[in-house]
């Protein structure tokens, strides 16, 4: 990906027969995705970005997109699991000791001693906390609990520390 922009969202299953498509969020709350139009999109098996027109978006229960390029469901099938981005200086400026989900992902875990877990994969929100999911030579799901769990991030070295068993 571009060292300039950020994933905020992926284009989910066409809706209908018109077009449109439903949008996944990673924002929250989920509708500010809205916020940050224009998107770049990088559709499946590619690897350019490009600048994608949006002719309309809505949304109560599913937020859905309607494309420029997308004239019917055919056209929208094309763009299933897209990876939707802005530029990172459009994003809100963070405290210190806080990340946005995409500065996270990619980074080695290794234990408080000294055991390397793998590479955060993702991560998803849960009531409680958001969970890293970090593979390695097996998938673990750690619970992103500053201080607690999460003792070091070194984004310039990309790693971070846990205090953590992986085999509890």
């Amino acid at each position: 990906m571009s060292a300039d922009l950020v994933i905020i969202g992926k284009v989910g299953a066409p809706h209908g027969i018109r077009g449109w498509v439903s949008i996944h969020s990673s924002t929250q709350p989920r509708e500010n995705i809205l916020d940050y139009l224009p998107w770049f999109i990088k559709r499946a098996y590619t690897d350019t970005w490009q600048e994608i027109e949006v002719i309309d978006v809505k949304g109560q229960q599913k937020l859905l997109a309607l494309f420029a390029e997308c004239a019917d469901r055919t056209a929208a099938e094309k763009y299933v699991n897209a990876e939707l981005a802005i530029p990172r200086d459009r994003l809100p400026v963070l405290a210190k000791d806080e990340y946005y989900w995409s500065d996270l992902t990619g980074l080695t875990v290794t234990t408080t001693e000294g055991r390397e877990l793998g590479k955060i994969d993702h991560l998803f929100a849960t009531g409680a906390n958001d969970v890293l999911v970090i593979k390695g030579e097996k998938e673990y799901l750690v619970p992103y609990v500053k201080d607690r769990v999460v003792k070091n991030i070194d984004l310039k070295a990309g790693t971070m520390t846990v205090d953590w068993d992986p085999d509890f």
